[in-house]
């Protein structure tokens, strides 16, 4: 596993960083974590942060680089990876997130069109993460920044300490 993909792309819609206080290990292993628990999940756009559109389900798909590809981030990958980040601590994680949006119709789901994210995140020595977002395609309907915003909200889960804070300039 190299969780490093080999043509993640030149256009970059945001770029943001964020403290941790904890441990580039501990950090890795929570956003690894919240991913593997946000796949496949369906949300509606108001828990998104994103009610652009009502009476929708949003659902996320993540996965993991690994050279030229990406793979799906279902159980056995999370293993693999969870396997990975207890023995070695990352400088950089590569991820594709597919983002599924289907308007709640009866009797079934009609699906809509879908965003498609790339992400890498690098970890630094000064415990900051850095979030790099291209949009590959899509509508936008949650943009790079509210995208950003879930994740952060998800890894930062409900804890008291919070895992990911908004880097201030000094």
């Amino acid at each position: 596993m190299t969780d490093r993909y080999d043509n993640f792309p030149q256009n970059i819609h945001l770029t943001e960083t964020f403290e941790t206080s904890i441990s580039k290990q501990k950090t890795q292993q929570k956003i690894a974590q919240a991913f593997h628990e946000l796949n496949r999940k369906s949300f509606t756009f108001e828990e998104t942060g994103s009610p652009v559109m009502p009476n929708c389900s949003v659902i996320f798909m993540f996965g993991i680089a690994e050279e030229g590809t990406f793979n799906f981030l279902n159980k056995a990958e999370a293993q693999k990876l969870h396997e990975t980040l207890n023995s070695e601590t990352l400088k950089m994680m590569d991820w594709f997130c597919a983002i599924r949006y289907y308007k709640n119709t009866q009797p079934k789901k009609t699906p809509l069109k879908f965003d498609y994210y790339l992400l890498r995140l690098y970890f630094d020595e000064k415990n900051t993460v850095q979030f790099i977002v291209s949009h590959d395609r899509g509508p936008r309907y949650i943009s790079p920044q509210g995208f950003v915003e879930f994740i952060v909200k998800n890894v930062n889960g409900t804890a008291n300490r919070k895992t990911l804070k908004p880097k201030t300039n000094d």
